[in-house]
């Protein structure tokens, strides 16, 4: 029988607790689901000294490195996050014989490539299920489920905090602030929320889900993005006229040029969906993944997106199969790049916009509007005007067009004496 395999534990917070906790409670199924004993052998921690229920004090240490050196760890768990000196712990785990689960979704948006490199190289697993959207099985289903298909479009609610802000805004017609306050106070929003209300969390995750879907390397960088803080309540509103709703879109999708090559584009911003669409209903702080592929069709993939438990159970979900694998003395699927598209900039991608214009309500406007739009090749699908003393709501909708195009526009209706401003301007997705 093959002796007993050894974990290290690297973060002992939120995550890193919980999972603990259930690898000590469930031990006895861990066992039977995988045909050996596994043992917490370590744990890793920043400031030792803290009250760590469940976790046996003579495991706990301050020195991360040792412990994944120890030469006896077969699976390293990574829930420290942050680029360094996660990517260096993980790279010293493979060096040393241990495979790797991580949770780590800003370190590999930024560092993939190399990491699936150093676990190649070591004959290592890399697996990191607990990355994107929390308990959701995800990254296994588009990198093995989905191995035999083609993804042609990945449109998801990635980002809990930001979704439950949106969600706020829209039924109880809150302010941005006034519904942030609310995530804060809730523990759905970190102190500093710049992460999720930025969209840097979100384009993380959207790299992730771009390079495993399209066999392509992206990073974070790759990413467009825009967060949610210029979301108004005016916009909300709009949005609830033309029957949609607004929410923090991740958007990875293929796309194809005159000549027919492909090539993708990844970005995370807020747009609004229709009420129609699966999305729509994602409430809360949980998250949502709808998956297009040629054979499978339209998949969607809903739960909590966050959470010490959420997250634990993916960790471990990933735990298992990775102990499976040195047990049967084998390793599961790595990086798959082989198909190197393009990633295209937002200039170049295609969407429709819903553009809200002041002007003055004076006749002959709404031509001249028009008119700016047509010479920059945007078509208009609809125009909503509301005026009153001497003043004007303009709303256009258009049909499909550049990012390039519409800025072009925008920026010409600045110019004209009767546009007294651009209130907003939103993306609409989903079709």
């Amino acid at each position: 029988m093959m002796r007993t395999l050894k974990v290290a534990l690297l973060g002992c917070g939120v995550v890193g607790s919980e999972v603990a906790r259930i690898m000590t409670t469930h031990a006895a199924d861990l066992e039977a689901r995988i045909g050996v004993p596994v043992e917490l052998a370590g744990v890793a921690v920043r400031r030792a000294g803290r009250p760590r229920p469940g976790v046996p004090e003579h495991l706990i240490t301050t020195d991360a490195e040792a412990l994944v050196k120890r030469g006896d760890i077969d699976v390293v768990i990574e829930v420290i996050g942050g680029i360094e000196p996660a990517r260096s712990l993980i790279v010293s785990a493979f060096e040393n014989g241990a495979s790797v689960v991580s949770a780590n979704k800003a370190l590999l948006a930024a560092d993939g490539a190399a990491l699936h490199a150093a676990a190649a190289k070591a004959g290592a697993d890399l697996y990191y299920e607990a990355a994107v959207a929390g308990a959701i099985p995800l990254i296994r289903p588009l990198r093995e489920s989905l191995a035999g298909d083609k993804v042609n479009r990945v449109l998801g609610i990635v980002n809990g905090t930001t979704n439950f802000i949106m969600d706020k805004m829209d039924t109880t017609g809150a302010g941005y602030s006034e519904a942030l306050e609310e995530a804060t106070a809730l523990g759905y929003a970190e102190a500093d929320p710049t992460a999720d209300v930025e969209g840097f969390d979100a384009a993380a995750k959207a790299a992730i889900l771009a390079g495993i879907a399209f066999h392509t390397r992206v990073t974070a960088a790759d990413v467009f993005r825009e967060g949610i803080t210029e979301v108004t309540a005016a916009d909300i509103a709009s949005a609830k006229a033309m029957g949609c709703v607004v929410k923090l879109l991740a958007i990875c999708e293929r796309a194809k040029d005159e000549n027919g090559e492909e090539s993708v584009t990844a970005r995370v911003h807020p747009a609004m969906i229709p009420l129609s669409h699966p999305l729509a209903s994602v409430r809360g702080a949980y998250n949502a993944v709808f998956v297009e592929a040629d054979a499978a069709g339209q998949l969607m993939f809903y739960g909590p997106g966050a959470g010490g438990a959420p997250t634990a159970s993916a960790v471990l979900g990933d735990l298992v199969a990775v102990c499976r694998n040195k047990v049967g003395g084998a390793t599961g699927p790595g990086e798959s790049a082989y198909a190197q598209l393009t990633v295209n900039p937002m200039d170049d991608v295609v969407t429709r916009y819903h553009v809200s214009l002041d002007v003055a309500d004076k006749a002959g406007v709404l031509a001249q509007v028009a008119t700016v739009f047509a010479e920059h090749g945007v078509s208009i699908d609809t125009v909503r005007q509301q005026g009153r003393d001497g003043d004007a709501s303009l709303v256009v909708v258009t049909h499909r067009a550049t990012d390039a195009a519409l800025s072009a526009t925008v920026a010409e209706l600045r110019t004209h004496d009767h546009v007294r401003g651009v209130a907003s301007i939103m993306r609409v997705e989903g079709e």
